[in-house]
Parts: structure tokens; sequence; C-alpha cells
């Protein structure tokens, strides 16, 4: 893993995705998810192709949502896939040596039934978000700290998070945020990417 702020982009933010990914990267994300549920293949393609080296250049890895066949074709850092996208461990042996496989967790049963070839789950979401409005039960900080026991493995918290959180969360044994709106909605991207990067390292 690289780094603790994991940002995700957002087609309905104001600025357009690709200015979202650069401004995290230079703010000091380590990881950077292009998710855009209703753009194609080759749009997400082309975007991905058009920022995996600028986001490399940072030291960030770029991780593709859900499009199997776009991370393979782009050559992404990581894919990360939800509980719906498939069988983890056919979708693992699909993917060459190195890219990273992230899978969205919501309950402590899921937790303790991830295959062994899972890099890292997304635990959440942490409160209700409407950037997913379809999203599961909120797990709070408590459900966070049973999700990360049962899955040992590095885990980002999700959903609802943004400043002032960083302690409690790392409290519960989270590596790492993963933000949407605290970064694609503030008025300075990198600023607040940045922020969230100190305060974590802070707490």
């Amino acid at each position: 893993m690289t780094g603790p702020v994991y940002v995700i982009t957002d087609p309905n933010a104001p600025l357009p995705v690709v200015e979202q990914a650069l401004a995290a990267a230079r703010g000091g994300a380590g990881l950077i998810q292009i998710r855009d549920k209703r753009a194609t293949d080759s749009e997400i393609a082309a975007l991905v192709a058009q920022l995996l080296p600028r986001i490399a250049a940072f030291g960030a890895r770029l991780i593709v949502n859900d499009r199997i066949e776009v991370a393979l074709r782009t050559g992404a850092h990581g894919l990360h896939i939800g509980q719906s996208d498939g069988d983890v461990e056919k979708i693992r042996c699909r993917l060459p040596p190195g890219m990273l496989l992230g899978l969205s967790i919501e309950t402590v049963d899921q937790a303790r039934r991830i295959p062994p070839v899972v890099d890292y789950i997304g635990a959440g979401p942490i409160r209700a978000t409407t950037t997913k409005p379809d999203h599961a039960a909120p797990i709070g900080l408590d459900g966070l700290a049973a999700i990360v026991a049962a899955a040992r493995l590095p885990t980002y918290a999700i959903g609802g998070i943004g400043p002032g959180d960083a302690r409690a969360l790392r409290a519960a044994g989270a590596v790492g945020l993963a933000v949407v709106s605290a970064v694609t909605n503030a008025p300075d991207p990198q600023a607040a990417t940045a922020a969230l990067l100190a305060e974590w390292n802070a707490s």
C-alpha cells in the first residue's frame, strides 16, 4: 500500500475527474480510484491512460473501480471490486503479478470470508453518505473495529469521512481513510488532500 489517504474521484464534482486526480496526487494521496458508474469502458480507459504516468510521477497508485477489462487493458496499478462484482479468486487469477486487488466490505461476516488473494479492503460506510445513495447501513467506528479484527488485512475506512476523523479511524485499526467529497468538493482539492494526510500523520 502507498500512503494513508485514498481519494475516489467523482464525475459529479465541480472539477473534471482528471483535475481531481492530479490535485489529489499533488496533495499526497497514495491511492487514487477512478469510479464512474455511468461512463463507458472506453471513457474510463481513456482517463486511466491519460492519468497513469502523471499519477505515478507523484508516487501515487491509480486504481480502477469495478472494470476488470479496463484495469487489464490499461495496466492500472490496481482494481477495486464490490461484493457483487464476481468471484474474487477468479478475478485475482486474471490480474498480473503486482496489481493490487481491493474489496469492499460492509459486514463482519463478509470480513471473515475474504479470500487470501485480496490486498486491502475498504470498510464502510462509516456514516451515511450522499456520494453513494445505495450504500449499506452505516457501521460506525465500532463496526469498523470489528471488521478490522475479523479481516486482518490493511483496511481503509470509507463513507462520510472528512477532517477531524483521522484519530478515531486510526484508533479503530484502519491503515487509512478513503474519501470522495471531502476532497473532490473542496474549494482546493490539493490542499484538502494535504490536510487529511497531515492530520493522519499527526494522529
